[in-house]
């Protein structure tokens, strides 16, 4: 009886275990219990302790597991991943989303887009806590421990399982007092002449390239400016000072836009391969997806549809999150 109990006891210590494993530090492993660093420390001292052999070696740069934690690990851990998945569908039985929902988000489009909307999907769903992480690091959501990843890029990794939220395009604009003293663009060569304001990329030379609306021509134009910045909002707020022309995604764009702050500079071309074209949500791979995940995730498609996310802009190349293109899904 005394041993059952002191098993019983250690049940989360070994998930510690498991946890530190697949993150690779204790500090990962916090945050994804949401304890104290402290605690695990304490956790895996008391787990080695009880069997007696050394579980963890440590380093003042790295942590491993010795062969005997790799072992226990090994052993447990499709234990652990079905209670997960069960307590997971147990939640879901309540028919309302519940639990913590842990998400990354890029800077920029997290304080731009996603952080608007949470205070109204919280009030839709008041037992859901959401932990949201603004960061342009691009997270391994396994190891860091998060449920989801909201992503505005061109392609996803094949090893998560990934959904177009909206389709997105890029927009040229500029202040009406910038254009009066230099002059309107007609055609992308005319650029060359302009202050150009663009996303900072360590890839010497930066060329925007541009299609016409009917697709016959394309356009690559070499593009010189007294400012770069590797952030959108920024960009933005350069433009808006009257200090040149500035390629923005949409959603960065779009506000200005309505407000007439800035103006849509060669409206009748299409940007290449200026900012990614999709919004992705990106998930771990899992038999079952939790309430809190598919509820945010439509959430985010209701509220981020083409008519709201692009109104005011004079041409729009999205197609509905309905199509067939958008529910496409990487596996």
């Amino acid at each position: 009886m005394t041993k059952a109990r002191r098993l019983e006891d250690l049940w989360s210590h070994i998930h510690c275990l498991g946890v530190l494993a697949n993150t690779g530090s204790f500090t990962a492993a916090a945050r994804r219990l949401q304890i104290s660093k402290a605690s695990v420390s304490q956790r895996i001292a008391e787990l080695e302790k009880a069997t007696g052999v050394v579980l963890v070696r440590r380093t003042t740069r790295s942590v491993s597991l010795t062969d005997a934690g790799m072992h226990l690990v090994d052993q447990t851990a499709d234990a652990y991943l079905r209670i997960e998945e069960s307590f997971s569908t147990v939640l879901d039985l309540s028919g309302t989303p519940r639990g913590v929902l842990s998400v990354t988000v890029p800077v920029a489009l997290g304080r731009q887009v996603i952080a608007p909307l949470v205070p109204a999907f919280l009030k839709r769903y008041p037992d859901v806590r959401i932990q949201l992480e603004l960061s342009d690091r691009l997270a391994s959501l396994a190891t860091d421990g998060f449920d989801l990843a909201i992503r505005h890029v061109a392609e996803v990794p094949d090893t998560h399982v990934a959904s177009v939220i909206c389709e997105t395009r890029s927009v040229l604009v500029a202040t009406r007092e910038y254009l009066r003293k230099h002059g309107t663009p007609k055609t992308p060569v005319d650029l060359a002449a302009h202050n150009c304001l663009h996303y900072l990329r360590r890839t010497g030379v930066t060329t925007w390239s541009f299609e016409s609306r009917e697709g016959e021509r394309r356009v690559d134009v070499p593009v010189r400016g007294s400012f770069t910045a590797n952030n959108s909002e920024v960009l933005r707020e350069a433009a808006a000072g009257s200090l040149g022309i500035a390629l923005l995604p949409d959603f960065s764009a779009a506000p200005a836009l309505q407000e007439g702050t800035l103006v849509e500079v060669l409206g009748g071309w299409h940007v290449v391969g200026g900012f990614a074209e999709r919004l992705y949500a990106v998930r771990p791979y899992t038999p079952h997806v939790p309430r809190t995940v598919s509820s945010f995730v439509s959430f985010l498609r209701d509220a981020l549809s083409p008519s709201d996310a692009l109104e005011g802009l004079p041409f729009s190349s999205t197609r509905s999150p309905g199509s067939a293109n958008a529910q496409r899904k990487r596996r």
